[in-house]
């Protein structure tokens, strides 16, 4: 077969050998973000409960609480807490993103969190490769634009994005008192999107540079591609 137009040299056909899951010394380790700083956040006891369901499973688990994050134009990434994110963001393997929706959308709170991830660290994306799971909380009737945008910002940031994912409508509803999640479909379906969170971590980490690698960048030279995904222009 010819191939004229594809340097050869670059292209290695993939193995199974090659994508066979790792087996690492630690647990999977496993980064959840929520969207709002409200004393009774409905987001944060969402991502609370998550976090234990992927406790018991064994994963290492840290939330990141945005309160006093800046805007991302009104500091520099020296910020403590943009450190702490930036921090917390290289050492998981897997993220867990929760915003409530707000005028159809995600919260501003969570965007700005997104926004701080940097671009790329050299050439390479800081999320690229990570599994992620999506949920949002609903002060109404279930909707889905949240997520909806979520996933496209997951695609887009390179990360391996699982096909589940929870809504809970009237989230007021569905947590006692003390902030525990009530028995009900809308708690099967965040153990249900947990599990499956766990078993691609399981079966991707330690696996993200081949996973993402491309042959288009490959081709291109590292100073070239830094330039590229780092532009100031925008």
């Amino acid at each position: 077969m010819s191939l004229p137009h594809i340097d050869l040299t670059l292209l290695e056909t993939p193995t199974l050998e090659q994508v066979q899951a790792e087996a690492l010394d630690h647990p999977p380790r496993i980064l959840l973000l929520y969207g709002s700083n409200r004393e009774r956040s409905y987001s944060r006891l969402a991502v609370m409960e998550a976090g234990r369901i992927l406790e018991h499973f064994g994963a290492e688990v840290k939330i990141f609480h945005p309160k006093g994050l800046p805007l991302p134009e009104d500091a520099e990434s020296t910020h403590p807490k943009v450190q702490e994110l930036h921090e917390l963001l290289a050492w998981a393997e897997g993220m867990v993103w929760c915003s409530p929706e707000r005028h159809g959308s995600m919260s501003s709170i969570f965007k700005a969190q997104i926004d701080w991830i940097p671009l790329a660290a050299g050439a390479i994306r800081a999320t690229q490769g990570k599994t992620l799971a999506l949920m949002q909380v609903c002060g109404g009737s279930q909707s889905f634009n949240a997520l909806n945008q979520m996933r496209v910002l997951g695609r887009w940031m390179r990360m391996i994005t699982i096909p589940n994912q929870s809504s809970i409508p009237k989230a007021f509803l569905e947590f006692e008192e003390d902030g525990r999640m009530k028995a009900s479909s809308y708690y099967d379906r965040i153990v249900d999107v947990m599990e499956e969170l766990y078993k691609f971590t399981l079966l991707t980490r330690g696996q993200a540079g081949y996973l993402t690698d491309r042959y288009s960048e490959r081709k291109e030279s590292a100073e070239k591609l830094s330039k590229r995904v780092n532009q100031k222009s925008l």
